[in-house]
């Protein structure tokens, strides 16, 4: 199985990401520059976190233009898998590959820390070496992280199975406290309904070595090489 990383002008996590597949993970990854028009060599793609074009406009929307992104479309019609993590998972919402829209945290400001997540599907691609109900420890880190969706949206979402992480308190309550950005119903991470596209605010692969503080963001990924194996 092998990964690629695009890198938007403004990308800054892309080296992470390419380390916890490279080094944490073990499986063979490249960077995708985005002016590239052909990902058909990769079995999953990684959008990584940053501020892809500087924000301009607004998170994700100039990104959602660059050419790269019509072959990552693409790659998700042939059944690809595609995982959007902070800037990764706006860029997915412009390209409504994933529903719903990230916007300001209602806090107004910049948040930059370790959160607690509770796991809602167990089932999927990137989630299944989960367990539903699982308390994990993962960083954020934005100021666009407010998951907002029609009620008519949310509900198909949470109707569907489609919610994969939910911000909650250290005893698994998704609590109005334990929402640090205003997320609808304390979401964290979707997935479509196809099951190949997922979405995250929080940064797993920055949550991959104890010296980190967490370890907790290395079964994202592994559930993917061993799903797809």
């Amino acid at each position: 199985m092998k990964f690629g990383v695009v890198i938007f002008p403004g990308s800054n996590c892309d080296q992470d990401s390419y380390y916890c597949i490279k080094d944490v993970i073990g499986r063979p990854v490249e960077y995708i520059w985005h002016q590239e028009t052909d990902v058909s060599g990769f079995d999953c793609i990684i959008l990584p976190g940053g501020f892809s074009y500087g924000d301009y406009l607004r998170t994700g929307a100039v990104a959602r233009f660059s050419p790269v992104m019509q072959s990552v479309i693409e790659h998700v019609e042939r059944g690809g898998r595609l995982i959007g993590i902070c800037n990764g998972f706006q860029i997915l919402c412009e390209a409504h590959l994933l529903p719903g829209a990230l916007i300001t945290n209602n806090r107004l400001k910049f948040i930059c820390k370790y959160v607690n997540l509770r796991v809602e599907n167990d089932t999927s691609d990137f989630t299944h070496l989960f367990k539903k109900g699982e308390l994990l420890r993962i960083p954020v880190a934005h100021h666009s992280g407010c998951y907002y969706a029609d009620s008519d949206t949310v509900k198909e979402i949470e109707d569907n199975g489609m919610v994969l992480f939910r911000y909650c308190d250290s005893s698994g309550r998704a609590t109005p406290e334990s929402n640090i950005n205003g997320s609808a119903n304390n979401i964290a991470g979707v997935i479509n309904k196809k099951g190949n596209v997922a979405g995250m605010m929080p940064h797993p692969e920055r949550a991959v070595e104890g010296l980190l503080g967490s370890t907790d963001g290395i079964r994202v990924f592994a559930s993917l090489v061993e799903r797809m194996m």
